[in-house]
């Protein structure tokens, strides 16, 4: 792209726009531009011509009219290979604009202000910039157009280097209608909301914004295409914020069993370990040190244990580390490792390690999705936490000792994230036998029974949810648990509390299911 000649530029982000405008007046550019970009451009030496001056119309309206005008758009507009549109644009004494560097108004970032007035967000609205950035986009194929200043840099050297391609065309205003889209989105996101008076849960049209992390090898199976992508905007520490230290290349398995076990020992104060293996957890537990929660949890199933992802909540030190050696582990998640549990780790080229980061406790948080052929299903992430269990209903004639609630508290946070039917026999900060995903509730029983590989005598029992029939309390109480939580509700409440007194078993009502399909 030899002999460029015009550029205007209009930023509210200024990050790297001193540099820019000096490299294309550098290249022989007139410079355009507006308000306080110009001012800023002046202030570094840049040569700016003022785009009223430019165009011979000033700004009106408080500013809101600058550059909607047809010497600008028609110079964005005018396709050079046409002869016609050459024709006219001299006819109007309308001159070719070759580069375009605009982004929008922080509509964003005024809206996340809890203070934001909504005459203020509506000034935030930009018009103008959106105007110039698809027209440009839409004439890329003689415009180059910037919305990313960390694209300056290469766009700057593609001119120097008369490199500028169809595919850098292309690609800038493929970028430009992506940005101007989540724009959109958010705009009217934020009527819905004025409109509804309130927060809208559920809007009318989902906009969700995702950016593309990395294209995977393949999907759940070789024969499938697969794709990470990562939420625009979001913070939460979380896998899909992580970084890889070390290792093969994430998988798409990969990810949903480091989601899960993250998710899961985020649940826990206390130093936590969880082991996942298809989804599911084989072993959870909790430790003065990381090490000994990690042993604890892969003695509840040491052969599912092999080849699992690992989820800690504390750093992983040197003495974790050469557990974790000993045996075959695809994934390693935590925030944060040691050097020297670095060095250890990395003595298995192929062990993925994962940084999440510090992590903090979750009280909000977005959409649950699920993809269905031809739609979605949405809701709240499943948050749900219950209060101090000694203030919960327990229906039994016998209590819980302090031993058995310790149990059960562990034990629940630990159901919530195993798929229904779901059951977990525990003693306090360890699992000792998990039933997940079976058709009837008595079979996730007897399959957490059948895992187990330490002692359940004295064991609590926790279930997702209600039992329909007291089948599950008599294989329980037969494999020796003690004590139950689950929620309640079925209308055989009465049978099944009859069946623990039965066995003189201790019974809490959470109120509380925790499906996960």
């Amino acid at each position: 792209m030899a002999g460029i000649e015009r550029a205007l530029i209009s930023v509210s982000d200024k990050t790297g726009v001193v540099e820019m405008a000096k490299g294309l007046e550098a290249l022989g550019a007139e410079i355009l531009s507006t308000g306080g970009t110009a001012k800023a451009l002046r202030d570094a030496g840049v040569t700016v011509t003022d785009v009223a001056s430019y165009t011979g119309a000033p700004e009106i309206l408080d500013g809101r009219v600058k550059t909607l005008h047809p010497k600008i758009h028609g110079g964005l507009l005018g396709r050079r290979s046409v002869p016609a549109h050459v024709e006219q644009m001299t006819q109007h004494d309308i001159n070719p604009i070759d580069v375009v560097v605009v982004n929008l108004y922080p509509f964003e970032a005024t809206i996340a202000n809890p203070h934001c007035r909504f005459e203020e967000a509506i000034e935030n609205i930009d018009i103008g910039g959106p105007s110039m950035l698809r027209s440009a986009a839409k004439n890329h194929e003689d415009v180059l157009v910037v919305v990313d200043p960390t694209d300056y840099t290469r766009v700057l050297d593609a001119i120097k280097n008369n490199a500028v391609t169809s595919e850098l065309r292309r690609e800038l205003a493929m970028k430009v209608f992506q940005h101007t889209a989540r724009y959109d989105s958010l705009i009217a996101g934020y009527f819905e909301r004025q409109v509804q008076g309130g927060e809208v849960k559920f809007p009318k049209l989902l906009s969700l914004q995702f950016e593309l992390g990395e294209i995977l090898r393949y999907g759940e199976n070789p024969h499938q295409q697969g794709a990470f992508y990562r939420e625009a905007g979001s913070q939460e520490p979380s896998v899909s914020r992580g970084k890889i230290l070390h290792g093969k290349a994430m998988s798409y398995n990969n990810f949903l069993d480091a989601n899960s076990s993250l998710e899961l020992v985020k649940e826990y104060d206390e130093c936590a370990v969880a082991i996942i293996k298809h989804n599911n957890p084989c072993g959870v537990a909790l430790g003065e040190t990381p090490v000994e929660a990690y042993v604890k949890a892969r003695e509840t199933d040491p052969v599912s244990a092999f080849g699992g992802v690992i989820a800690f909540n504390r750093p992983v030190d040197l003495a974790a580390a050469k557990e974790i050696t000993s045996t075959f582990v695809e994934v390693v998640v935590a925030p944060g490792f040691t050097e020297e549990a670095l060095i250890e780790l990395k003595r298995k080229k192929d062990l993925r390690l994962l940084d999440v980061g510090p992590l903090t406790k979750v009280t909000q948080g977005g959409y649950d999705l699920k993809k269905l052929v031809g739609g979605l299903i949405v809701q709240d992430r499943d948050l749900g936490v219950l209060p101090d269990l000694r203030t919960l209903q327990v229906p039994t004639v016998r209590k819980p000792t302090n031993e058995e609630y310790a149990a059960c508290a562990f034990a629940w946070k630990v159901c919530k994230h195993v798929k229904s039917n779901a059951i977990v026999y525990a003693r306090p900060g360890q699992t000792v036998g998990i039933g997940a995903g079976q058709m009837s509730r008595v079979d996730s029983v007897k399959l957490a029974a059948m895992k187990a590989q330490l002692p359940i005598k004295g064991c609590v029992m926790a279930s997702d949810a209600f039992f329909p029939f007291r089948d599950g309390l008599d294989a329980a109480a037969q494999a020796g648990i003690t004590a139950v939580i689950q929620p309640g509700g079925s209308i055989r409440d009465a049978e099944v509390i009859k069946a623990a007194d039965e066995h003189g078993m201790a019974m809490i009502l959470t109120g509380m299911r925790h499906f996960r399909h």
